[in-house]
């Protein structure tokens, strides 16, 4: 049976990869509701044991990056997330913290609105015009999408009556169902491929290089808020002062005294869901009055004066008619059902995830079988079990492959863990992963190679592992004479790969793919070991003495030196030219046996910023409040973790004071 540290760290590299699946790349693989289990399950297991808890965790952060396709720009507030209902019960809990929190016996009045499934975006205006429109992102900034909001009509660039200065106005792009109809007819008359759901459609649309695709899609904008600005002192007056500038009317938002008429509202439009003009998947719940939102504040996701009640996912009967089995990123390997196509949850399936063996054969899942699919919050379908008393004769029970479907090579079931593996490291689903990871921006941010372009590369043998990616230069004409490039994209190309050959030491060790080595653990690894040759010589004995490591990680990174293809690897890279630069950071003993802790609004550093100083100089950066905490360092909004220093009697200092100390700790005071 796994260990809390083991289940921790298996659901942040799944969650961490699901979410740039959806929100970098488009290609979702697992359902909402999937997706929240897995994420409450992390969230549970962090709060039972908070000494496992990290900054890195993806409870801590929003979203995900924005593409490299697109200028990025920083919201003037982070756009935060919501947290989720799944039941009458749980919004009573909701409700009871809320109360809590306001100190008050009365019944709360609230706005429910329709959770709209579309892509959130923020819209600065100046001085009532329109200057800047910007994705979610992951939270705290994202990609500028100017010139094709402009091509949205329900999108003024001049407010009607506007305040002066800076109003943002956050909201959501959505296509309708008749648009994705009238879409989808348009793109199979030219020969196109039909979009998969509106979802998909609209935030792909968002996304398009060229605007005159956006304006294809027939996007609409609703307003849900602001992000800076006043105009109103309610949600419900900010909603009808933005229909008096000029926005789309709301007419779905309802005042809601209480939860009874809460639940109410969501049962009412839970029965018009499948008649509604545009998809939704739940209903968000916010607190009406603004003042009182202030008081109750944000935790570091989201606000807790809002929630989304989710609606129950969608489900449909239909007919299994094999099981195909497909290779992930860790050469993982799961089986797929492949289906008589059916209708679910707006859009016609044909595969569904069966998620792994164990699942299946849990599930009793069977060729032939009548099989109910779902589409938990109108993503990916998955298959749920079987209609035993339709069974047909004879049906059999699935086996497992032997070999990769890819490479052929002999899978392995390892110990502790239910799933599939194919071993070869020259397995090309695997090598594909590696690369793009290698590539990516927060590893050797290799502009230009993306995806796509791997995959391309690798077809035609220009790529064959990653050291061959220094070796781009070699197959120049051949690059630019393929469809789509040409000498100037070609040559942009190789200068991000001269670029990447000097990276910091903690890019390159990350960018090598280490299970459980994220950007944190290559940070410490970088700042404990110096250089790659130090690194590539790691013991065990020392590897457990970085801080923040574990015996897992720590076994994981000896095993993966201790493996000669490895060293070949790091040999090639470095033949290649890369020659990561060591931390020029300070390092001292000033926050020695200290565990420090963040909370709030930072107005000077970024969390990273602050917690990297506190490592750089001997100290443990924590993101839960516990005894073992000997410093909180609170800025503005800062919620539970105050209120359990303050409990446990924790030294609790702001920002401005922790700038102090570090100029203490630097000699400077």
């Amino acid at each position: 049976m796994n260990s809390p540290a083991d289940r921790i760290a298996f659901l942040r590299d799944e969650i961490n990869r699901h979410n740039r699946l959806y929100h970098l790349l488009e290609s979702p693989e697992i359902s909402d509701t999937e997706y929240d289990h897995l994420f409450q399950e992390l969230v549970a297991l962090e709060a039972a044991h908070p000494e496992l808890a990290t900054s890195d965790s993806p409870t801590q952060r929003v979203g995900f990056g924005p593409s490299e396709k697109f200028e990025s720009a920083q919201h003037l507030v982070p756009m935060l997330s919501l947290d989720n209902a799944f039941g009458e019960e749980e919004l009573r809990s909701f409700d009871d913290r809320v109360r809590r929190v306001l100190e008050s016996e009365n019944e709360i009045e609230y706005l429910a609105e329709l959770k709209f499934d579309g892509a959130s975006v923020s819209l600065v205006f100046e001085n009532g015009r329109l200057v800047r429109a910007v994705t979610r992102g992951d939270g705290s900034s994202g990609e500028v999408v100017t010139p094709n909001i402009l091509t949205i009509g329900s999108v003024p660039t001049q407010l009607n009556n506007a305040p002066a200065g800076l109003l943002e106005i956050r909201g959501e792009v959505l296509m309708s169902k008749a648009a994705f109809e009238s879409v989808n007819a348009q793109r199979i008359a030219a020969g196109e491929q039909a979009f998969v759901n509106p979802r998909n459609a609209a935030s792909g649309g968002l996304r398009q290089l060229d605007a005159k695709e956006t304006a294809k899609r027939k996007l609409s904008f609703f307003p849900y808020g602001l992000g800076t600005g006043v105009l109103a002192d309610s949600q419900f007056g900010v909603l009808s002062a933005l229909n008096r500038m000029g926005f789309e009317g709301r007419d779905d938002a309802k005042l809601c005294t209480g939860v009874s008429a809460l639940m109410e509202f969501i049962a009412d439009v839970e029965a018009r869901r499948a008649t509604l003009p545009f998809g939704i998947d739940g209903v968000v719940i916010k607190v009406n009055d603004l003042g009182l939102q202030r008081q109750l504040g944000f935790t570091s996701r989201g606000p807790r004066w809002a929630i989304a009640y989710k609606f129950a996912a969608e489900q449909a009967f239909t007919t299994l008619r094999e099981v195909s089995w497909q290779v992930g990123r860790t050469g993982v390997v799961t089986p797929v059902a492949e289906l008589e196509p059916v209708f679910v949850g707006g859009v016609m399936v044909s595969r569904a995830t069966l998620h792994n063996l164990e699942d299946l054969r849990k599930k009793d899942v069977r060729v032939g079988d009548t099989v109910i699919v779902q589409r938990a919050g109108d993503v990916i379908p998955e298959v749920i079990g079987p209609v035993l008393e339709k069974r047909i004769s004879g049906a059999a029970e699935i086996d497992a492959p032997a070999h990769c479907p890819d490479c052929e090579t002999a899978l392995v079931k390892e110990e502790r863990f239910v799933a599939l593996r194919c071993p070869n490291k020259e397995c090309p689903s695997q090598i594909l992963a590696k690369v793009i990871h290698f590539a990516s921006r927060k590893a050797m941010d290799i502009e230009g190679l993306g995806e796509k372009q791997v995959q391309r590369f690798l077809e035609l043998g220009f790529i064959t592992d990653l050291p061959s990616v220094f070796r781009l230069e070699r197959h120049r004409e051949q690059i630019a004479s393929l469809e789509g490039s040409g000498e100037k994209s070609t040559q942009k190309l190789l200068d991000a790969i001269a670029e990447a050959r000097l990276r910091p030491l903690d890019r390159v060790l990350f960018a090598l793919g280490i299970r459980f080595v994220g950007e944190r653990t290559a940070k410490d690894l970088a700042r404990v070991f110096g250089s790659i040759e130090n690194f590539r010589q790691a013991t065990y004995a020392q590897l457990i003495e970085v801080p923040e490591i574990g015996p897992r990680t720590a076994s994981e990174i000896e095993s993966w030196l201790e493996e000669p293809v490895n060293q070949e690897l790091i040999d090639g890279l470095l033949e290649g030219g890369v020659t990561p630069i060591a931390s020029a950071e300070p390092s001292g003993d000033f926050f020695a046996g200290k565990t420090v802790v963040f909370t709030g609004k930072l107005e000077v550093f970024t969390r990273d910023q602050a917690e990297d100083w506190v490592r750089a100089f001997g100290g443990k950066a924590a993101s839960s409040v516990s005894k073992a905490t000997t410093l909180v360092v609170a800025g503005p909004n800062a919620g539970s973790k105050l209120d359990k220093a303050t409990q446990l009697g924790i030294e609790v200092i702001d920002e401005a004071a922790f700038e102090e100390l570090l100029k203490q700790a630097r000699g400077e005071a």
